[in-house]
């Protein structure tokens, strides 16, 4: 291959690389107008994105994530900003902050709101230490991979002029359910952008190496062309030396700069030198002379090509390979001498030098490279015939290896060929991927979003236009899940995704938004009953069996439709109030549809008002509170008395029990809830002891599961009633049944805490869960009361009836008391006298032992 032909690689290679940077610059593009979690390409991007993303919504001056290696048992802090804790180590050992607030969220998987009110007084709760600067409100939520806790995302104030609401921890908690998925396909694109990195610098070594190959190449042209002159040369040359070695001066002239040459050989009869060729500016001629310590012989003695300069030639006197006039003549007059053996046969028949005066020319161990190179085929020439034998057979080879390496060019080229081919097809995978759901293919949020907002403004423009979307939330995913493991669980919305693409028109829209929830863009459908037919079809496909991993599991679905009218301005809108729909169809039993309407709307917003309203009440601590006696049926004697609260809405009226603890429970504020509990029952306690008639009096609250999630738990609740100064017998807890259906397994031993501590337990609302005679034989609770719905259908309910005989029946064995809740009425009461049921509450049984209802509500407010 010739240069001209290398050069014109070049070109090819630059086109290539300037294709391969605009193919980056579009897909940098394309990301750029994605979401976060299609936009960042490395992870520490992200986390700055996330802190930015946060600070739009609240101050979040002092942030930090942090990731448990449950492997390497280490906490990682991948990123941490704060003013006044400086960040020493990234990885911090997970023993080491086991009792930090990372730590708790880390260990129970629950989030904490700690203020500056309350901050000493959580801290103890939870059995955590203060690590760093003490801020003013702290909020820290839990990263979490399906159930299981990975990590945790904290921001905290140091300004009392910045403070937190709960609000902001609601919006945190909803952030960080995305963030793991966030997380996760940012490490996945960062693996693909490093695999094109890699991809990328291999390809630029190759362009480097063909660059380098062109360099040497060209080298090589050069020293070929010396070659080739040389050879014709020593052709064409017959008899006439002189101007043989007048042409390789020039050769040398041209390629090295040699003013000053000479070619000596040896005359071994005489062994003396000649110098058949002598050019130099100083002396015009020199006499052949006997063999000495001069240069010349210096080379022939050695056998190999010799740089000299004034300074080795000072160190080559001192080792006596030169004379001293020598070496004075050197540092007057010479700057630089070359010399190079020729070589026949592998005998030394003469040296071939150039040499420089004064400031001229400083020779370098190139020069003297390509000196031995033509020196080897001066040599050769001299050898008469034999130069060009050599040669030819050398083009020969060279023009193999050209052939060979240009052969290798074109493999190479079209390698890039196909690696840019591969390119272009992960960037395009590289889009798809932003636009759909990995697991079941279908169109992901972005993609859906960018379609309904094209639908409204469709919408705008053509008002005939019709378009619907439908919210499809799963029944039973998490058990699936949890039961049967996440590959199941994928397995599972695979086959959904396959029943709902089968329902649906080949131009609507099916998109995966996350978890278990589908959605449905209906495009230019006749009439709404199209639209609720469709509907109908996917829930019917939906409750058939599925089979997974060989076993038939059950689902169901609940849809809300919305139909997309001209009002509507953004994609948020019509999601908001489809999934509204769909909440209100859960609401109704699931398994149905149900079209969005403005009521639906209005209920949201009275729910939050009404969640607002008891944020305040509980802050306040303002609900009003009452106690019923639980009472012995036949003789009257009080048996305890149950403390409860009332709360009465300014605007909507009384709230029932079970709502308010309801949205206690949905707002994460039951252990607050219980707290102002437990403190109103030691608040009662203690101004009983003022009372000899009421000091040994027993007083019963109804609490949360949260107490016996974990036994530390119950310890703290102990402890907060011995603070109080009051005996734990006296103090009567009911658990209820259905909050312990949820998980029964766990509480066991919390629960025999409390008992061995004194406490009473109850079992509330016995038969109104699913489980209920296995709580009887596992847990040692003292009472138990049956579930006002069976004690309301009395007398004329023969089963209901039969059912408490059947309790009371292993009461005795089991060792617990029953006590009948809710007697209202003579009927209710002597039916269950008849049946020997000893204890019971109720308006009657106050009543018929003329004890006032709201007895104690003035010492429960007093107090």
């Amino acid at each position: 291959m010739s240069l001209e032909e290398l050069r014109e690689l070049v070109p090819q290679l630059q086109k290539i690389t300037r294709k391969y940077k605009r193919s980056e610059s579009i897909q940098k593009s394309l990301f750029d107008i994605s979401e976060l979690a299609s936009s960042i390409n490395e992870l520490s991007s992200l986390y700055p994105a996330i802190h930015n993303i946060i600070a739009g919504f609240m101050s979040a001056q002092n942030f930090f994530v942090a990731f448990y290696d449950e492997e390497k048992e280490i906490i990682d802090f991948v990123y941490f900003v704060d003013e006044f804790d400086e960040q020493v180590v990234s990885q911090i050992s997970a023993d080491d902050l086991k009792n930090s607030l990372t730590g708790y969220i880390l260990r129970t998987g629950n989030h904490l709101f700690l203020t500056q009110e309350t901050y000493r007084e959580q801290t103890a709760d939870i059995s955590v230490k203060d690590i760093g600067a003490h801020p003013v409100d702290w909020i820290g939520v839990p990263l979490k991979r399906g159930s299981q806790v990975i990590g945790a995302m904290v921001v905290q104030s140091y300004d009392e002029s910045i403070r937190y609401s709960q609000a902001d921890l609601e919006i945190l908690l909803f952030v960080s359910q995305h963030i793991v998925n966030c997380v996760d396909r940012v490490k996945s694109r960062e693996l693909t952008e490093k695999s094109i990195r890699q991809s990328t610098k291999q390809l630029r070594q190759i362009n480097e190496e063909l660059q380098e190959e062109i360099s040497e190449r060209q080298k090589i042209e050069s020293l070929q062309q010396a070659l080739f002159e040389i050879s014709e040369l020593s052709a064409t040359v017959e008899g006439n030396m002189d101007d043989f070695y007048a042409a390789i001066h020039d050769t040398l002239s041209r390629l090295i700069g040699a003013p000053n040459c000479y070619v000596a050989t040896i005359d071994t009869r005489k062994q003396t030198l000649q110098f058949p060729y002598y050019k130099d500016e100083v002396q015009s001629q020199i006499e052949p002379r006997p063999m000495g310590l001069g240069l010349t012989e210096y080379v022939i003695r050695h056998g190999g090509a010799e740089l000299i300069d004034v300074t080795n030639a000072h160190q080559l006197y001192e080792s006596n390979e030169l004379s001293l006039e020598l070496v004075e003549s050197i540092h007057d007059k010479m700057n630089s001498w070359i010399g190079s053996p020729l070589i026949i046969d592998g005998d030394i028949c003469g040296v071939i030098a150039v040499q420089s005066y004064g400031k001229q020319k400083q020779y370098n161990h190139k020069d003297l490279e390509f000196l031995r190179f033509v020196s080897h085929h001066i040599a050769v020439a001299l050898g008469r015939k034999r130069s060009s034998d050599a040669i030819q057979a050398y083009n020969q080879r060279l023009a193999e290896e050209v052939k060979e390496r240009t052969e290798e060019l074109n493999s190479t080229n079209l390698f890039l060929q196909k690696q840019i081919e591969e390119r272009l097809q992960a960037q395009q995978q590289l889009e798809y991927d932003a636009q759909h759901d990995s697991l079941t293919g279908l169109a992901n949020r972005v993609l859906f979003n960018s379609r309904l907002e094209l639908a409204l403004a469709s919408k705008q423009r053509y008002r005939e236009s019709n378009f619907a979307v439908i919210f499809i939330d799963l029944d039973r995913f998490k058990q699936i899940n949890d039961s049967l493991g996440h590959m199941a669980g994928d397995q599972f919305l695979k086959e959904v995704a396959t029943r709902i693409s089968s329902c649906i028109r080949g131009h609507d829209l099916l998109a995966r938004l996350g978890g278990d929830e589908f959605v449905v863009l209906f495009d230019n459908y006749d009439s709404p009953i199209d639209v609720e037919e469709i509907s109908s079809r996917i829930i019917q496909s939906i409750a058939k069996p599925f089979n997974i991993e060989s076993r038939d599991m059950y689902s169901g679905a609940s849809i809300g439709i919305a139909y997309i009218e001209s009002g509507y301005q953004t994609a948020d809108e019509v999601l908001r109030d489809a999934d509204a729909a769909m909440y209100q169809a859960k609401s109704l039993g699931r398994g149905r549809y149900i079209v969005f309407d403005k009521t639906m709307r209005e209920k949201l917003l009275e729910e939050m008002e009404i969640e607002s309203e008891f944020r305040k009440i509980l802050k306040a601590k303002a609900f009003e509170s009452y106690s019923q006696p639980v009472l012995n049926l036949a003789s009257g004697e009080l048996i305890y008395r149950e403390c409860y609260v009332r709360w009465k809405h300014p605007r909507i009226g009384k709230i029932k029990r079970d709502q308010y603890w309801q949205i206690a429970e949905q707002c994460g504020l039951t252990v607050e809830m219980d707290k102002f509990m437990l403190t109103k029952a030691c608040e009662i306690l203690q101004n009983w002891q003022l009372d000899p008639e009421a000091s040994k009096n027993q007083i019963s609250i109804n609490l949360s599961i949260h107490h016996l999630t974990q036994t530390s738990l119950a310890k703290q609740l102990i402890e907060q009633v011995y603070a109080a100064g009051v005996d734990p017998k006296q103090l009567v807890i009911e658990f209820d049944e259905n909050a312990l259906n949820r998980r029964s397994q766990f509480f066991l031993p919390a629960i025999k805490i409390l008992k061995r501590a004194g406490i009473t337990l109850v079992l509330d609302n016995f038969g109104s869960g699913l489980a209920s005679l296995s709580y009887l034989y596992s847990y040692p609770f003292d009472y138990v009361k049956v579930d006002h719905y069976f004690v309301k259908t009395l007398p004329r309910s023969e089963r209901n009836l039969k059912l408490i005989q059947s309790v009371l029946s292993i009461s005795d064995h089991l060792k617990f008391k029953l006590i009948a809740e809710g007697i209202d009425t003579e009927e209710q009461y002597q039916a269950l006298v008849d049946v020997g049921c000893e204890l019971g509450q109720g308006k009657y049984v106050q009543t018929a032992n003329k004890i006032e209802f709201n007895e104690i509500k003035n010492r429960v407010v007093n107090s």
